[in-house]
């Protein structure tokens, strides 16, 4: 009897553990596929690639691409080993900080974009240039990098060889365990935030008062301006990433597990989702394309199982006897 309970146990913490997965896995490719649509319709129009808005709204989906992509990675290779090499680790970390870390300062250029276009149109096309933007792009790079490679060159001027050959669980936490890198990354993120706060809460109230003198366009943008503070706020979700997982601790295992499962779900899922749908849906242009895209998509795949059928019903039929 314990045989069988034990058995049973381990059956459904299994299946358990394959439908997480496959929550995960299903959602990302959703979610990316979207966002793939959207990079599509970029690069496909010119009108997009010339206007500064947009190249920082597409910039902003393919971050967030590449975040959701080497996060579900991440939880996957958590249930299959427990474990990896430290040097794959530490790559897909660094690629998975960058990222992060890019995601609230391009929220600060695309407020700023608006504030300029609602409360200077008339300097707009001369301040927001493509090349000013990407020269924008490679700051926010830039500041990305100047935040963690400090923290890897410590660690290979301090840590002999064979830590980077070794496995441990991949979070960042443990690769840059130091105390000082931990608080280096407290007081970085702290002062990133208070100044994109700063500057979204600037360009809201400036927007905010042109919106009641001008336009309906400056209403549309102060409602922008609202939705970048959402998805700020969501994004400060993975900063309390660590004090979850410490808090979780405390719990009996099987809910600690749930929980972790939703604070993913609510921390790395939930805001790369309300990308594409905040802003990619709410704008005129990308959702008239998308629409054709999408329903193009559908054609297609309806048309192509039609003509299966149809071959399959007009084949001929083979005589059992020859």
């Amino acid at each position: 009897m314990q045989q069988n309970m034990s058995y049973s146990m381990t059956e459904g913490v299994f299946q358990t553990i394959v439908i997480k997965n496959v929550i995960v896995v299903i959602l990302c490719i959703i979610i990316n596929y979207i966002n793939g649509t959207l990079v599509h319709i970029f690069f496909r129009h010119e009108f997009f690639k010339e206007n500064p808005r947009y190249i920082l709204f597409i910039h902003l989906v393919l971050n967030d691409m590449i975040q959701l992509t080497l996060a579900a990675l991440l939880h996957v290779i958590s249930y299959i080993s427990s474990q990896i090499n430290v040097s794959f680790c530490c790559f897909l970390l660094m690629i998975a900080i960058f990222t992060t870390l890019n995601t609230p300062v391009n929220l600060a250029g695309m407020a700023i974009e608006r504030y300029i276009s609602i409360c200077n149109p008339l300097h707009h096309s001369q301040i927001c240039t493509v090349s000013r933007t990407y020269i924008l792009i490679g700051i926010i790079w830039t500041m990305a990098a100047i935040s963690i490679l400090p923290d890897l060159f410590v660690l290979l001027a301090t840590e002999p060889k064979e830590f980077f050959l070794s496995a441990t669980y991949c979070g960042r936490d443990t690769v840059f365990y130091h105390d000082f890198m931990k608080m280096k990354r407290d007081v970085s993120h702290a002062l990133c935030l208070s100044l994109v706060w700063f500057i979204l809460a600037f360009s809201y109230f400036k927007i905010l008062f042109a919106a009641k003198a001008v336009s309906a366009d400056a209403k549309k943008a102060h409602n922008t301006i609202l939705l970048h503070g959402a998805q700020l706020l969501m994004c400060m979700f993975t900063y309390l990433g660590p004090p979850l997982q410490a808090a979780v601790k405390y719990v009996p295992p099987r809910t600690m597990q749930d929980l972790r499962f939703a604070s993913y779900l609510l921390i790395h899922i939930l805001p790369r989702f309300l990308s594409p749908i905040l802003y990619g849906l709410r704008d005129q242009s990308f959702r008239k394309y998308l629409k054709i895209y999408l329903l193009c998509n559908v054609k297609v795949t309806f048309l192509s199982k039609q003509v299966t059928t149809l071959k399959c019903s007009t084949s001929p039929k083979v005589n059992p006897s020859l």
